[in-house]
């Protein structure tokens, strides 16, 4: 959505992919660089920065409050990763920490008039890929490869592996993409709307999208950020069974 349109209206349905800021060869195969690319290192190098903020000169005993604040938040993360998967697997934590806070800026994103990375597929394809990496090894550590391997002899099995990432990825992006779809129909509609009336400006556009866009960019952003590594977090945890 152009910031014309809170003024104009949107006067017609565009939903296209990720825009190609700019490409390059290597060994004659083509990579394309878009922009969810560029938003996802811009949003890593932001949370680098408030991370190296938080953490910055931090005392024995607290002084400051972003130390309390970084404690608060580093203890959050520990005690849900203690909670779900067990104490063995407290290590987990940065990365959980690290795919939630990936997740939830990637979806704020679009309350500046960015396009959400997570209403990009290759994005949470990605992180459902790099999840299904550490939910097989922990598998393979748990059984050993020969117990790992025995367990493909049910085909069942290789279907149930083969859908955990397909439906991990499908869940977010399908919630975050619907929303930044659904949002554009009813702006369009009450463009028209307003225009069948008559009047000037779409004075029917203002509210009910602001409410929507409250609802699938932050209710719905945070819960498939929180669905998604409570997911991970069973996953990995049910490896072994044995606490």
């Amino acid at each position: 959505m152009k910031a014309s349109d809170f003024i104009q209206g949107m006067k017609e349905i565009n939903i296209t992919g990720p825009k190609v800021a700019f490409h390059f060869d290597i060994f004659g195969v083509r990579i394309n660089v878009t922009e969810t690319i560029i938003i996802s290192w811009v949003i890593v190098l932001a949370l680098t920065l408030l991370v190296l903020f938080l953490t910055h000169n931090m005392k024995k005993k607290p002084e400051k409050k972003r130390q309390v604040i970084a404690e608060f938040l580093v203890k959050t993360v520990d005690n849900l990763v203690k909670s779900t998967m067990g104490e063995r697997y407290k290590s987990f934590g940065p990365y959980i920490a690290a795919l939630f806070a990936s997740s939830i800026f990637g979806s704020l994103v679009s309350l500046i008039g960015l396009r959400s990375v997570t209403a990009d597929y290759s994005t949470t394809l990605t992180w459902a890929l790099m999840s299904f990496v550490m939910i097989e090894a922990a598998k393979i550590k748990a059984d050993g490869v020969g117990g790992y391997l025995k367990s493909f002899i049910n085909p069942l099995n290789i279907v149930s592996e083969v859908s955990t990432p397909v439906s991990m990825s499908f869940r977010h992006f399908g919630n975050v993409a619907g929303g930044m779809i659904i949002s554009s129909l009813i702006y369009f509609a009450l463009t028209g709307l307003s225009n069948a009336v008559g009047l000037a400006v779409p004075v029917f556009t203002i509210g009910l999208p602001a409410v929507l866009s409250l609802y699938f960019d932050l209710f719905s952003g945070f819960m498939q950020a929180f669905i998604f590594i409570m997911l991970t977090m069973i996953y990995i945890a049910s490896a072994k069974t044995e606490e």
